[in-house]
């Protein structure tokens, strides 16, 4: 059973983990954008954090509907849809000519994307069982900061590319990057199967071998309004907001924190590999060590302190090596929680009220991704630095930990904690 497992993990998982790499870089590219844009267009720090953060609102109104969507058409269909249009919108950035159409967009964008993730998370629960959910999420959200590892010193390069064809660099930067969305959409539609009994790769046998190891421990199928009355939804939904509140608030203004420090663009770009690749070691790690241990909130507790110590560090120095190794093990304890905690929501409901149910964990936690960038934009503009800032992200994650802490009692009975 094991080595049918992984012969779907080996077919699926790198295609995925490509798709989240396109899909996160053209969600944070912004942050690098923003080292010439916020001067082109006039974007003051506390302005640029609302625009970059206002793609959450979009996202978070259309994500629901978005993966209801995708449990009726099917996975194949709605991704390709997904990918196509939000390649386009966040091309389309380079033509920003002030704060309106920059918000106008940023916002449009988050509306094209919402869906991916959560569908994404959805569409895993129907090829592996939750005993080893960990170490599949783990593949494919180590995406996440495999797009930074990559993208940061791309995104820096491009930014050369300044006055080329009478284009700024990061008009550049949208353009460039926008395309490989567009052209992975369309091999959607060529591999990406609806799900096992559609894979041509799996025998008649293995599809029956998969489908009932994913029976066997399946939730019960339930309908939308189980999903929208489950309230350990709604309080993994305010867990998840720490999370995301210190992912985006910091991925969207780590390339200016190091350009600060005196870097130059190319620079940055190497730089903020760091964290990153930190990040991604943490991650598939400790969804390691969850998988095999069976237990869920002390990991996910244990990496979002972890991560606030990090940012309470980072606030604590002036010192640019010392920050860079404090955000470094922010980053780890941000993406260590984030792969544990989504196989909590994916265990509590099927059919219907998982489609719903992962994708309103999602929809409520990214207003966290507004509200990150905004609060450091506002710090920033108001403090002058980012120190309260970091400790504002701080808080998020402590936050986290308490809540998965205080709800372990009641995640028992879906899943081992």
């Amino acid at each position: 059973m094991d080595a049918i497992f992984a012969k779907s993990a080996w077919r699926l998982m790198p295609f995925l983990g490509l798709l989240y790499v396109a899909n996160f870089l053209d969600r944070v590219n912004v942050g690098f954008a923003a080292l010439g844009m916020n001067r082109d267009l006039g974007l003051s720090p506390e302005i640029y954090g609302l625009g970059a953060g206002i793609f959450f609102v979009g996202y978070c109104l259309c994500e629901v509907p978005s993966n209801l969507v995708l449990e009726r058409v099917g996975a194949r269909l709605w991704i390709f849809r997904i990918m196509l249009t939000w390649g386009v919108v966040s091309a389309a950035t380079a033509f920003a000519r002030g704060p309106i159409s920059f918000f106008a967009l940023r916002f449009l964008l988050g509306v094209c994307e919402a869906g991916f993730y959560p569908g994404i998370m959805l569409y895993l629960t129907y090829w592996f069982p939750q005993s080893s959910r960990a170490r599949f999420n783990s593949l494919f959200l180590a995406s996440i900061p495999i797009a930074n590892v990559i993208g940061a010193p791309i995104s820096g390069t491009i930014l050369s590319l300044e006055g080329m064809a009478r284009l700024h660099g990061w008009q550049w930067l949208f353009l460039i990057e926008g395309i490989p969305s567009c052209l992975l959409a369309f091999a959607v539609l060529a591999y990406l199967p609806d799900g096992p009994r559609h894979a041509r790769w799996l025998t008649d046998e293995e599809k029956q071998i998969v489908a009932r190891a994913i029976a066997a421990e399946a939730p019960d199928r339930g309908s939308l309004l189980n999903a929208l009355g489950d309230h350990r939804l709604w309080l993994l939904a305010c867990a998840d907001f720490g999370i995301v509140l210190a992912t985006y608030g910091y991925a969207l203004w780590l390339p200016q924190i190091v350009a600060g420090m005196g870097y130059s663009g190319f620079a940055t770009g190497l730089m903020v590999v760091v964290p990153y690749a930190g990040g991604l070691a943490a991650m598939l790690a400790f969804a390691h060590s969850s998988d095999v241990r069976g237990e869920r909130v002390g990991h996910i507790a244990l990496a979002a302190i972890g991560g606030a110590g990090g940012f309470v560090l980072a606030a604590a120095t002036q010192d640019h090596m010392v920050q860079l190794m404090a955000l470094t093990i922010a980053a780890m304890g941000i993406y260590a929680a984030l792969t544990t905690f989504w196989t909590l929501p994916q265990s509590f409901l099927g059919g219907t009220a998982a489609a719903a149910g992962i994708a309103l964990v999602n929809a409520v936690a990214n207003l966290g991704g507004f509200a990150g960038p905004a609060l450091m934009g506002w710090l920033k503009q108001h403090s002058g630095g980012y120190g309260q800032g970091f400790l504002a992200l701080a808080a998020g994650l402590c936050a986290t930990a308490l809540l998965v802490t205080a709800m372990s009692g009641m995640l028992k009975s879906a899943v081992r904690v």
